[in-house]
């Protein structure tokens, strides 16, 4: 009787699992229609008073966003070879999603090849800004940044269409 038991029994649990459970799909998602593209940051308001800034360059592939951070600083807050003449650049890439007026990036620092960054200058681990998308055009991106409150004014570089790869 109780062999009988566990067999029942696990038929009834693995046929729970197979329709409870469902497959991711296999192409990256589409992400949204207007921020398709390539993305460009000119200048930072007030970038003459400030000590540090950034501007920001996003390149947005279907639901895939890849991210190239500029900072300039006349103050060395870094270790000394990572300076760098108060200029440099950090790169980051991962996945965005837009909600109502939301921009939510879920990325993580890499190397300038897009390759995971260990160690090295500047930093390391997730990137992960939050904005809201105040106003955008075809060619106009009007974010403003929840954690760095300046407005983040971007310019379209190059539209680009959504074709999902193969995960």
């Amino acid at each position: 009787m109780r062999p009988i038991f566990i067999v029942l029994s696990s038929i009834f649990i693995l046929c729970t699992i197979a329709v409870s459970c469902k497959f991711n799909p296999n192409l990256q998602g589409k992400g949204t229609d207007f921020v398709q593209g390539i993305w460009e940051e000119d200048s930072v308001e007030y970038q003459g008073q400030l000590l540090e800034y950034t501007t920001h360059k996003f390149t947005f592939t279907c639901d895939s966003v890849y991210v190239v951070l500029n900072t300039v600083s006349k103050v060395n807050t870094n270790e000394d070879n990572c300076f760098n003449n108060g200029n440099w650049n950090e790169y980051a890439k991962g996945v965005y999603k837009i909600s109502n007026d939301t921009l939510f990036v879920y990325s993580t620092f890499t190397q300038s090849d897009y390759k995971q960054k260990l160690s090295g200058c500047y930093r390391i681990g997730q990137y992960l800004p939050i904005f809201i998308v105040k106003k955008h055009t075809a060619d106009s991106l009007y974010l403003q940044g929840l954690q760095e409150h300046l407005p983040v004014k971007l310019r379209m570089k190059q539209k680009t269409t959504c074709v999902p790869k193969p995960l």
